[in-house]
């Protein structure tokens, strides 16, 4: 186990957060889904959130995030969101004709903070999310 060290603070706080776009549009692909890592991975580093694991789905994605104690994970996740949305909307008419309100992020997101025993388990339940989304077979559970 590896603890992150800051001034006075020894921690290991993890959380698994999930957020999808507005309206469920399938819109982080090719160069947006690239363009889209890119800028979550710098609104993280300047904010001293580290990102254990990633998979992003056409139209959501799930984030392993170590979060430090002086940042509440709401305003993480507000970061991230609020951040990302203005520079793609910026970067890409595509999403602002499709997006014009400005909000490229649905409102909510869900969120779980993770105990060391089974963050393996979570960063295993992400890093399968894109094999899982490949596949586009349709069953039917039994109840």
């Amino acid at each position: 186990m590896e603890y992150r060290k800051g001034s006075h603070r020894i921690y290991d706080l993890k959380y698994h957060v999930v957020f999808c776009t507005k309206y469920r549009y399938r819109v982080l692909t090719g160069q947006v889904a690239d363009r889209t890592r890119e800028i979550i991975r710098e609104i993280c580093a300047a904010n001293y959130i580290d990102i254990a694991s990633g998979s992003m789905s056409p139209d959501h994605m799930h984030l392993l995030l170590s979060i430090p104690p002086s940042i509440p994970v709401s305003k993480a996740v507000q970061y991230i969101k609020g951040k990302s949305s203005r520079k793609l909307l910026q970067e890409f008419e595509l999403l602002r004709k499709r997006y014009w309100g400005q909000h490229l992020w649905a409102r909510g997101y869900f969120v779980v903070m993770v105990g060391h025993v089974n963050s393996n388990e979570v960063q295993k339940y992400i890093e399968e999310q894109e094999m899982h989304h490949k596949r586009d077979d349709f069953k039917i559970s039994e109840f």
